[in-house]
């Protein structure tokens, strides 16, 4: 452990980080505390999932409660060590509040933590000398939300184009390197982005009626026209039909995503990036290809 803080790489944490922070930890016990920890748990905690002394003296500059430690821990960790922190307190927190039974008492956690998580990865190591990107650009999210309200007003023949051009901002906005449509001997491709180093074809679509298992053999056969390790990622603004789903079977090379996903998403402030990687995972470990955002982050059901 290093003992001198002068010495260590600063996070790129703001105040406003650190209160989001704060919220997400202190709602059981109240400020000071973190979750549900005593001072034992919370030692045997960042031994065992971080490998860190966290009652190093280095870490009480500020004071010695739970909270205190963890900001200073915070301010004065790396990027990706303060990731992992992040990440494995959430992973605590999550299970603590499905034991209440009750919702989650901070609105749009998950997403607002995502967004934190994703500037971290993304950012330098030190403070840069220009004040950081906001956490959770709200403005961003509002617009992007007030553009896609938009093309659904348009007349049905113009809706295809806007949708696809609002897609291509949406994933431009989440560093995706979004490439506009293109065109093989054949065939349209509605576009192209890159996702953990791979590269997504994009199949795009404003239908009246969900789309049908016959929709997705089309896509999936252009995908094998194309490398092996192509992938797809087909959006279907009206969803896709739970007979074309099933029809379609498990274990593709294609992930799904519909018009409430993306509503969802924006309304909950969770990056398009976040939701995509994690449609990936899902598909991996289930081999289904459509699982909403709703069920990938627990969202409540809007009561009618």
């Amino acid at each position: 452990m290093v003992r001198n803080l002068e010495s260590l790489h600063i996070a790129s944490f703001r105040p406003a980080d650190l209160k989001l922070v704060e919220d997400l930890l202190d709602f059981i016990r109240g400020r000071g505390y973190v979750l549900d920890f005593s001072d034992r748990t919370f030692s045997q905690f960042f031994a065992t999932e971080l490998d860190v002394d966290i009652d190093d003296p280095v870490f009480a500059r500020d004071g010695g409660s739970k909270g205190k430690r963890l900001r200073c821990f915070l301010q004065t960790a790396d990027n990706a060590t303060a990731v992992r922190a992040l990440r494995a307190l959430w992973e605590h927190r999550v299970g603590l509040v499905a034991s209440t039974g009750s919702p989650d008492p901070v609105a749009k956690a998950e997403g607002r933590l995502l967004s934190l998580i994703t500037r971290l990865q993304d950012g330098p190591e030190e403070h840069p000398v220009e004040p950081p990107r906001p956490a959770a650009d709200r403005r961003l999210y509002e617009a992007l939300k007030a553009e896609l309200v938009q093309v659904r007003e348009l007349p049905p023949h113009e809706r295809g184009y806007a949708f696809e051009t609002f897609l291509r901002h949406a994933f431009d906005a989440a560093g995706l390197a979004a490439r506009e449509p293109f065109r093989n001997t054949g065939e349209q491709i509605d576009g192209s982005f890159v996702l953990g180093h791979e590269v997504y074809l994009l199949e795009a679509k404003w239908h009246a009626g969900r789309t049908p298992a016959a929709d997705l053999h089309v896509f999936h056969g252009k995908l094998d026209q194309k490398a092996a390790w192509a992938r797809g990622l087909f959006v279907s603004f009206t969803g896709f039909t739970p007979e074309g789903l099933a029809a379609f079977g498990t274990g593709k090379r294609i992930i799904c995503m519909d018009g409430r996903d993306i509503y969802d998403a924006l309304s909950h402030e969770i990056p398009i990036r976040s939701v995509l990687d994690r449609k990936v995972r899902r598909a991996a470990e289930t081999g289904r290809i459509h699982v909403t955002v709703r069920e990938m982050f627990g969202l409540p059901v809007p009561q009618i």
